[in-house]
């Protein structure tokens, strides 16, 4: 038999044999109409072939992402936990220069109680299981926890310089940003145990966010204009870069809704840097406003609210359009520090540092809705409780 026969032959045999074979196991193949024995299933069109894309792989033992396009899919108006579900409506202000704690009913707009904390109270810090509050006391060299359900503080656990606190992403750790001691510190989420203190070069490690997969984090140091990256599992600092501004001063830091950048919020160049958080190549600048501070993200996952506290106003940042697209003026001006949205995602919330006051904002419109007298030198104020299945940390990062 001459040798194409032979060839044609054998092409044949295998197509009968992988047809069969797809026909006892493919679901397809069992919704598919009976065809007589020996007909042959006619040819599908050849398809180019599409590079398959590595599954997604969290940090081991962190919640699943909800929608991999979106990191603040959790964060929607009202969808609140079931562990929160039940607390009253509070806004929590630490006044650094008072160490006090102002409670404000934001139905009000009244102080209705003022908490004696620690020394120099920097942030209030919601928990990895959003079951407490945590007010740092930096200098005080404690955190004070707050029962939310009742509003009432617990005894004081010893930390040495809580500048800042967060917890990665599967509730492992709790993170102190400790900022003078010029360390971030591993720590058991419930009782405050160091796991791991780990040395960093820089000056000022204050605030910080989370990539997608959770695998790793961007520090800002807030003295020495520098950011890092840490790997989340391996607690290691594996990168480091300069801002290339003279003078640089970073502060907040939020990834995009999308995951693919973070932006990281500077008070003395002015703007927000834009950086590739999986390359860590060198950042771009976009110009805000005078004293960039504070980022929030709106509950739709479409802006971003750029507090601006050298110029009492808040600009807001398009995600799709990569730009500044309104600019809120506060009357009689002010300095907008740190703060967080509303549940239902219609009032930003911010501190006065400078003014020993708080502004509720309208997030429809820019327009000052109230403006609260509180202590003295209010800075890392809590809104809660907010949408979300857990919390990073800060004044309330969820996912």
């Amino acid at each position: 038999m001459p040798l194409t026969v032979i060839a044609r032959a054998l092409v044949t045999t295998a197509a009968l044999t992988v047809l069969a074979g797809l026909a006892g196991c493919g679901t397809e193949a069992q919704d598919e109409p009976h065809r007589p024995i020996g007909a042959v299933k006619p040819a599908l069109p050849v398809k180019p072939a599409v590079p398959v894309r590595p599954a997604f792989q969290g940090l081991p033992g962190m919640p699943p992402v909800l929608l991999p396009r979106d990191v603040y899919a959790a964060d929607r108006p009202g969808k609140l936990s079931p562990v929160v579900r039940d607390f009253p409506s509070r806004v929590y202000v630490p006044n650094t220069e008072s160490d006090t704690v102002s409670v404000i009913d934001p139905k009000t707009y009244e102080v209705i109680e003022t908490i004696r904390v620690g020394r120099q109270p920097q942030h209030v810090v919601p928990s990895w299981d959003l079951k407490t509050l945590w007010v740092n006391n930096d200098r005080g060299h404690t955190l004070t926890p707050i029962d939310p359900r009742t509003g009432k503080a617990g005894e004081p656990v010893d930390v040495h310089d809580p500048y800042n606190l967060y917890f990665t992403p599967n509730g492992k750790y709790a993170v102190v940003m400790a900022s003078l001691d010029r360390q971030l510190v591993f720590r058991d989420p419930h009782t405050m145990r160091i796991a791991k203190a780990v040395p960093v070069s820089c000056y000022g490690v204050n605030h910080a966010d989370f990539s997608l997969d959770g695998r790793y984090f961007i520090v800002s140091c807030e003295f020495s204009g520098e950011l890092l990256k840490v790997d989340t599992e391996k607690m290691k600092v594996v990168a480091q870069q300069k801002l290339p501004y003279e003078g640089a001063m970073p502060q907040d830091v939020k990834i995009s809704p999308d995951g693919r950048r973070f932006y990281i919020a500077d008070m003395m160049a002015d703007g927000m840097w834009i950086l590739d958080g999986d390359r860590f190549t060198r950042p771009t600048l976009l110009p805000t406003g005078k004293g960039t501070h504070g980022l929030y993200v709106s509950r739709d996952s479409r802006e971003m609210y750029v507090s601006n506290r050298g110029e009492g106003t808040v600009s807001v940042f398009d995600f799709a359009k990569g730009e500044v697209t309104k600019k809120w003026h506060l009357p009689h001006g002010g300095s907008p520090d740190m703060g967080g949205v509303s549940a239902d995602g219609k009032v930003l919330w911010l501190s006065g540092r400078y003014n020993a006051e708080v502004y509720a904002i309208d997030t429809r419109t820019g327009k000052q809705l109230a403006r609260i007298k509180v202590g003295s030198g209010p800075h890392g104020l809590a809104v809660y409780p907010q949408p979300g299945r857990y919390s990073l940390g800060h004044t309330g990062i969820f996912r």
